[in-house]
């Protein structure tokens, strides 16, 4: 059975941790950050991190 190739897209965009977790950029902050409040701002700057059921399809895909 041929190896599973890695799902190119996915990992330019996450990066599994030590512990087997993804960690990814959260969505909206390209542009219009204007009309955001601080608050807003703020959390979608940081980084999060997928675990559970959506982990282990996001690992499968990445060949971990």
């Amino acid at each position: 059975m041929p190896k599973q190739k890695t799902h190119k897209g996915l990992s330019k965009r996450v990066k599994v941790t030590a512990s087997g977790k993804i960690k990814r950029k959260r969505a909206g902050a390209g542009h219009l950050m204007g009309s955001k409040n601080a608050k807003r701002r703020r959390r979608l700057g940081s980084s999060t991190v997928k675990e559970g059921t959506v982990g282990r399809k996001y690992r499968s895909a990445l060949g971990c």
